[in-house]
């Protein structure tokens, strides 16, 4: 929560406020002319409820702070680490960046700061509409007059206060007419003194012109002057759900500023994350088909390539729902590590299905092939899925912002893991009772046949190379330290880092 306060405000003072317990206070910049700001860092289970404190010990400090303060402190539910989700930019032919900011900050600001899942809502590129009076000194000397003579002038004509008061016996009604001077032609003319008997009016001692607060601060999109509606999110809250409500609420925004603003979309925080994901989705699916593909091509059996087929999905499913257990959503790292299980999540089918069929060979029935297998083959199942979930051990105890992303992907990933473990040994077995067949029952056709001699020869040329390699142990062991040698050097060379980088588009 970052809190303004005046300029007089001290530290000393703002501590005696009294924070409430789990609150620690950090002067973030030194008390300046016109305000300084302290950051409060919240230590708080929930946000709503922090801010609730935050809001209290606000009111518990008002006392301790100036008397000419001119707006209470004000806290904002926001990361200053985020970046903004969504920027909206307002041009107009017709109107200025002052009047532009005004609609953005009364009327833009004000509503979507309501949406659900907005944090913070900033407007920058100018600000509010103002009269600015630059003095002439030369012709304030001619006439004996000094700053403070035409300040007071100004404050005097300038008054928003009611004038009075009408009552009977009955009612009361104030006289609150407005002596607010808005425009610079309705300053000009107000006469600062008297001299020889003649007004000093004011345009005759300064330029008096219809400007902004700040000239110090301008927007351009496009080359057009602007002003931009920068929106951050509320901590904790989904980005993409969060800028689709704002995007459906523009239409009804756009209807309620005049219709001589054009209200445009400059940078959507949602475009590279909807197309990463995307991207993972796309290859998620590729790699579930070539799985299927690559158990076909060997198996060379429809109905043995359904029951890979059903274990894949199944367990990518039962992995959504420990993911939703565990808050996690689809993002880069999640998607990366469903993306990577495809391979493993179908070993463990293919080796059951493999044991089936060997007692499938031998003559027995469906239903006992399927038992035997899957009993004998339980404990080998359950020692490969343990050993692969032991590899990612040390990512779940990293510590730090890289621990805290790649644990949701080692969690993903011995998750689906996990559930594939449980899909091998009950849905697996239970298909093969269903669909496998023994292989006297089956006419293999001609690409089952000509496949086959592939394979043979495959297997022949496989068995070679495996009586070569035992005939020399000390040649094949000097290959194998070569290879983790020239692994260590390449993982010193090759350029690292944490995320590749990327075109934005910004």
């Amino acid at each position: 929560a970052v809190q303004e306060f005046g300029a007089e405000t001290t530290v000393e003072e703002l501590r005696a406020g009294a924070l409430p317990d789990g609150f620690a206070m950090d002067l973030a910049t030194p008390p300046l002319f016109g305000g300084g700001r302290v950051v409060v860092i919240l230590d708080a289970e929930s946000l709503d409820a922090a801010a609730r404190d935050v809001q209290a010990a606000i009111n518990a400090a008002r006392g301790y702070l100036p008397t000419d303060l001119p707006n209470n402190p004000t806290y904002r539910k926001v990361n200053p680490a985020d970046a903004p989700i969504l920027i909206v930019a307002l041009t107009s032919d017709v109107y200025d960046p002052g009047r532009l900011y005004d609609v953005a900050s009364t009327i833009l600001e004000q509503k979507l700061s309501q949406i659900d899942g907005v944090g913070q809502v900033t407007v920058g590129g100018s600000s509010l509409p103002a009269v600015r009076v630059e003095l002439n000194p030369t012709a304030l000397n001619k006439y004996a007059l000094g700053l403070e003579d035409v300040r007071n002038m100004l404050s005097a004509q300038n008054a928003n206060r009611p004038k009075g008061s009408i009552a009977d016996d009955v009612t009361t009604s104030d006289l609150s007419t407005n002596d607010q001077l808005l425009k610079a032609d309705d300053y000009k003319p107000l006469i600062v003194s008297y001299q020889n008997g003649a007004a000093v009016k004011l345009s005759d001692v300064a330029d008096v012109r219809d400007s902004v607060e700040d000239l110090r601060a301008a927007g351009v999109t496009n080359g057009k002057p602007s002003v931009l509606v920068v929106i951050f999110r509320e901590p904790g809250a989904n980005i993409i759900d969060t800028v689709d409500r704002v995007r459906a609420a523009l239409p009804q925004l756009k209807a309620s500023i005049p219709a001589a603003i054009d209200l445009t979309v400059v940078l959507d925080q949602t475009t590279t994350i909807r197309a990463s994901v995307r991207d993972v989705e796309r290859s998620l699916l590729i790699s579930i088909g070539l799985v299927i593909l690559v158990v076909f091509f060997f198996l060379r059996n429809v109905r043995a390539t359904l029951i890979p087929s059903v274990a894949v999905p199944v367990s990518l499913i039962g992995t959504f729902g420990v993911m939703y257990l565990c808050g996690y959503s689809l993002d880069n790292l999640s998607l990366m590590a469903l993306t990577i299980s495809t391979g493993f999540v179908v070993d463990d089918a293919i080796v059951v299905i493999e044991n089936v069929t060997r007692h499938l060979e031998k003559g027995m029935r469906p239903m006992e092939a399927a038992l035997k297998g899957a009993q004998e083959i339980g404990f080998t199942v359950l020692s490969i899925s343990i050993s692969l979930v032991a590899v990612f051990i040390p990512i779940l105890l990293m510590g730090g912002i890289v621990g805290r992303l790649f644990r949701e992907f080692a969690v993903t990933l011995s998750v689906a893991i996990l559930v594939s473990l449980v899909v091998s040994l009950t849905t697996t077995p239970m298909m093969c009772s269903i669909l496998l067949k023994p292989e006297r029952e089956e006419e293999h056709g001609r690409l089952y046949r000509t496949s086959e001699q592939a394979f043979v020869w495959i297997l022949r040329v496989y068995e070679h190379s495996l009586a070569w390699v035992l005939r020399f142990p000390l040649f094949t062991l000097g290959i194998l330290l070569i290879t983790i040698g020239v692994n260590v050097y390449l993982l010193v060379i090759v350029p690292k880092g944490f995320f590749p980088q990327q075109d934005v588009g910004r």
